[in-house]
Order: structure tokens, then sequence, then C-alpha cells
């Protein structure tokens, strides 16, 4: 699960799909899933939604890139849906947690 899940972390914004992952891994679908629940208490896809999600957190707080920007290079293809999830995760609306990140570090 472990390299699986560094192929996952370094491939988040375009990961595999769970077929393509576990022949990397050289398992298959049902050991994959199985294993992630046990080590991660998630799905492969719930991981890669995680890394994506941690990622945008760090670069809504350092970098000057637009929300726009933030949800492409995190593999978001609809500004809309990232919101959406980045709300659901942290609580906050990304824009508005980017506006107070900049104000916390003005």
């Amino acid at each position: 699960m472990h390299h699986a899940s560094a192929i996952l972390r370094r491939e988040f914004a375009n990961p595999p799909g769970v077929e393509a992952l576990a022949r990397r891994v050289e398992t298959n679908r049902f050991k994959l899933n199985q294993g992630f629940h046990q080590v991660y208490g998630t799905t492969p896809f719930g991981y890669v939604r995680d890394c994506r999600l941690h990622t945008a957190y760090e670069l809504l707080m350092w970098s000057d890139l637009s929300i726009s920007q933030v949800a492409e290079t995190v593999g978001y293809s609809c500004r809309s849906k990232f919101a959406i999830a980045f709300r659901q995760r942290y609580g906050i609306n990304p824009k508005t947690f980017q506006m107070q990140s900049w104000s916390w570090a003005g």
C-alpha cells in the first residue's frame, strides 16, 4: 500500500485509475481497495482527494495563484467542484481562506 500511496502522492493531479494503479503495484483492485481502507481508512480516490486538498491548502496559504489556478494545479478541471470539496474539507470557501491567510501573513 505504501508504494501505491507514493504513486498517488506523486501523481495526484492526474492519478492512474484503480485498475492501472493495482497493476503498477502488482495486485488486484479488490486487494488495493481493501489495503487502502486498512492502512489509510479511505479509498485510493479518497486518498487522492486528501492529497489534492492538502496541496491546495498550502498553495492558497503561501502562493499568489488564483483559485482557478490552484484548482487546476491540484487536478480539478472545474473551479466550483474544487470550491465545494475544499469547503467540505476545511469548512471555509477557498477564496475566503486565501484572503484570511494573506491578511495573517501581512
